[in-house]
């Protein structure tokens, strides 16, 4: 199997940056380019992953891996579940819920949020959301919101009620997929993931923490990346007694 090119789609309220700073280290080490695309302005986040998904996968032309960290994560899985044939995989980080978002945590902090910036404006919301919280994600929310402008707060709304991919459709996604989850993090719990792994036939999850996380953003990545490969491995018959074969076309070491 050829080598995937990987469009990573990053979280609501997030950007490109974000992504890159995860993801391009652990796919590089494997040879895999990264596209990070960043997200469409204000309400349009939604169909406008989706669509650079479908633009992106004429454009390449070879199968995708598709990924995402949090919304990315869901719209990822959504579009690998309308094209498998175009998709050499998924990598999953934080997925925040399954089917409605109902009152899932990372659905309510996205509206929260957007209450927040609509109340206090954008400077107000950022001394509110960053007050408290580690340096790093202080950073993060402050160049990511920023860079949002005046869409932030349509963004965020349209994020929080769309629709992740539910148990049921998970089910019928016949390719490997990598999910990655922090045991500790209050908005994407682990219980999400879980489901999200008791659903997919060809899954494997890797589990990190918030402090590793914001020590090292690649810890992430790494998680998600190496999960994928463990999901897509074939059997030791397929290569020719060499050792598995990862879904980059890799072998893998017995």
């Amino acid at each position: 199997m050829p080598t995937p090119t990987a469009v990573v789609l990053p979280g609501t309220g997030s950007d490109e940056v974000f992504v890159r700073s995860v993801f391009a280290g652990p796919l590089g080490a494997l040879g895999i380019p990264l596209l990070a695309p960043p997200p469409a302005p204000g309400g349009a986040v939604v169909e406008g992953g989706l669509t650079v998904l479908d633009d992106l996968a004429r454009e390449v032309g070879t199968p995708l891996l598709v990924g995402g960290i949090s919304l990315g994560a869901h719209l990822a899985t959504e579009w690998a579940l309308r094209h498998p044939d175009r998709c050499a995989g998924v990598l999953a980080a934080l997925p925040g819920w399954h089917g409605e978002p109902g009152d899932a945590p990372a659905a309510v902090a996205a509206r929260a949020s957007a209450d927040l910036v609509e109340r206090e404006g954008l400077d107000g919301a950022l001394a509110a959301a960053t007050a408290g919280v580690a340096p790093w994600l202080a950073a993060e929310l402050t160049r990511a919101w920023r860079r949002h402008g005046d869409g932030l707060a349509d963004g965020l709304r349209a994020a929080a009620a769309h629709p992740a991919p539910a148990p049921a459709s998970l089910r019928t996604l016949d390719v490997p997929v990598g999910i990655a989850a922090c045991v500790d993090d209050p908005v994407h719990p682990l219980a999400v993931a879980r489901v999200w792994e008791g659903a997919l036939p060809r899954v494997r999850l890797a589990e990190t923490t918030l402090a590793a996380f914001g020590a090292d953003r690649e810890s992430l990545g790494h998680a998600a990346v190496d999960a994928w490969l463990r999901a897509g491995r074939r059997s030791p018959d397929d290569t020719d007694g060499t050792g598995e074969r990862d879904p980059a076309g890799r072998v893998a070491p017995r």
